[in-house]
C-alpha cells in the first residue's frame, strides 16, 4: 500500500525540524503531492509534519491517472507508457503504478520522472475545508484514509 501526500500549508514560522522533514518527503511548496510507501520511516514523518500536509491511502488507479495527468519528466515532458517504458523495467503506467502500490517500485525507479506531483487548488465551494484544523474535525490537515480520492478528483 502507499500513501498519497499533499501539502496544504505553507512553512512560514514553521520550525526548521518540520521544513527538513517535509523536504525530505519532496513537498517544497503548497499543492505539491509525493507518493510514499507505507512503511515505519514515512509514517513518522508525516506525524512529524501532520499539521501541514494532509495524506491518505490510494490504489493503482489513482496513480496511474495521477501520472498520466499530472506527472511529468525532466524538461517538463508529460509521462506515458512509452516514456515509462524507456526510462525502467516497467513496460506501462498501469504496471508501474501496481508495483507501486505492492511496495516493489518507488517514484525514484523511472529514470528522469520528478518525484512531485504539482496539483491545482482543490476547486468546489468547500475548497481545503480549513487548513488550521485536522481532517476528522473539518478542517484539510492529518490523514484521510480513503477520502484522499475525493480531494484528489478536485484537485487535477
Amino acid at each position: 500500500m502507499a500513501f498519497l501526500v499533499i501539502r496544504a500549508r505553507s512553512d512560514r514560522g514553521v520550525t526548521v525540524k518540520i521544513r527538513d522533514t517535509m523536504g525530505m518527503l519532496n513537498l517544497t511548496k503548497v499543492n505539491h503531492a509525493t507518493i510514499v510507501p507505507n512503511a515505519p520511516t514515512y509514517e513518522g514523518m508525516l506525524n512529524k509534519s501532520k499539521d501541514y500536509i494532509t495524506w491518505g491511502e490510494i490504489d493503482s488507479d489513482m496513480i496511474s491517472n495521477l501520472l498520466k495527468e499530472r506527472g511529468r519528466m525532466v524538461g517538463d515532458k508529460p509521462v506515458n507508457d512509452s516514456v515509462i517504458n524507456d526510462n525502467s523495467k516497467f513496460s506501462s503506467i498501469d504496471e508501474f503504478a501496481n508495483a507501486i502500490v505492492s511496495g516493489d517500485a518507488t517514484l525514484k525507479d523511472v529514470n528522469g520522472l520528478k518525484p512531485v506531483l504539482r496539483l491545482h487548488p482543490p476547486r468546489g465551494s468547500k475548497g481545503w475545508g480549513g487548513i488550521k484544523r485536522s481532517y476528522t474535525v473539518g478542517g484539510a490537515l492529518g490523514f484521510r484514509g480513503e477520502a484522499i480520492r475525493d480531494l484528489v478528483s478536485r484537485m487535477m
